[in-house]
């Protein structure tokens, strides 16, 4: 085996969009602990369709040093695909995953390492502290714990996807053909024994965070619709309540007319009941419209599913074994030519 492929100790992927401003900040002192590091190691750096010189920046990290690998994505396909892809390259005995805006603190994954030689195939960190805005530390404090409740499998409430994993948790993970990627759940599922190490999450060291609003709300919901069925059964059981709610108004209707008494002063007989059928009517089609958008949100996950395209298309990798470039999870037929 060329010795530039073979195996190592450590790999750590970084997912990088637009970071231009932040990689010497991280080539610095991600590259010095690990220098102060007993161990073979290399950092994947995942350009996911950079618009700045973000590339160029971790071409010249590469040509420096060789550790420093480097994977071009054709365009900008998302935070999770590009941690996947990073993960399919991997070639540590133990994979960390780490942001490019150094909120992250490399040193922490010492910490990590120690519990990885405990035993433990994965240790996921637990943001105990953040440094952003009031309306997110609620949105997401609020987000980790309803997900924990309605998802299938159990999801650590305040992690992310910073964690170290053994070889054979990413096996696990890269085998997955799901497109709507969730990292943390897929970590999750795979199972084994997990431990959660806290910290206190840093500010960014640079820049400005390129997950928007709207972004973070696809996210937030790719994990629920990908790990639970919740929302299907709350509809269900709405459309039930619904059902025997109108019973219950028609036959009080029915009898208020049948029986000619005064009700509010009036009797059924003397109201037409417009106001109410339109009511009613706006109710229920507001019930079935909200129904019907859950079970588009499924729906269009399996639409994405069923096309089978690739989750990622690498225009350019740097030190990479050339086998690791396809986007398709071993163990399935692929399709794309």
């Amino acid at each position: 085996m060329d010795p530039e492929f073979a195996p190592v100790d450590l790999s750590v992927i970084v997912p990088c969009y637009n970071e231009d401003e932040v990689l010497p900040l991280l080539k610095d002192r991600l590259g010095r602990w690990l220098s102060q590091q007993d161990l073979s190691w290399e950092v994947i750096l995942v350009d996911d369709g950079s618009s700045d010189r973000s590339f160029e920046h971790l071409a010249a990290m590469h040509a420096e040093d060789g550790r420093f690998k480097v994977i071009g994505l054709s365009r900008n396909f998302g935070h999770q695909a590009a941690i996947a892809a990073g993960l399919r390259a991997a070639r540590g005995e133990a994979v960390a995953v780490m942001d490019a805006d150094l909120q992250d603190p490399p040193e922490l994954l010492g910490r990590c390492l120690d519990k990885v030689r405990d035993g433990f195939d994965v240790v996921y960190a637990v943001r105990r502290k953040r440094k952003e805005s009031l309306l997110k530390r609620v949105a997401y404090r609020a987000y980790y714990r309803i997900l924990s409740l309605v998802a299938d499998t159990t999801i650590a409430v305040d992690s992310g996807d910073f964690c170290v994993m053994t070889r054979r948790v990413v096996a696990v993970m890269s085998r997955l053909p799901e497109r709507n990627l969730f990292v943390r759940g897929m970590r999750s599922w795979a199972g084994f024994r997990q431990v959660g190490i806290e910290y206190e999450r840093d500010a960014r060291a640079a820049g400005r965070t390129k997950y928007s609003f709207g972004r973070l709300l696809r996210l937030a919901a790719d994990g629920v619709f990908a790990f639970s069925l919740v929302p299907l059964r709350l509809a269900t059981i709405a459309g039930l309540f619904i059902v025997i709610g109108c019973v219950i108004a028609g036959c009080l209707v029915l009898a208020w007319r049948l029986a000619g008494v005064r009700f509010m002063g009036h009797t059924a007989a003397e109201l037409p009941g417009w106001t109410a059928i339109i009511l009613v009517g706006l109710l229920l089609g507001a019930g079935q419209l909200l129904v019907l958008g859950l079970i588009g949100e499924y729906i269009g996950r399996i639409y994405a599913e069923v096309k089978r395209r690739p989750r990622w298309v690498v225009r350019e990798a740097l030190g990479l074994d050339p086998e690791h470039d396809d986007a398709e999870p071993r163990g399935h037929d692929r399709h794309v030519v």
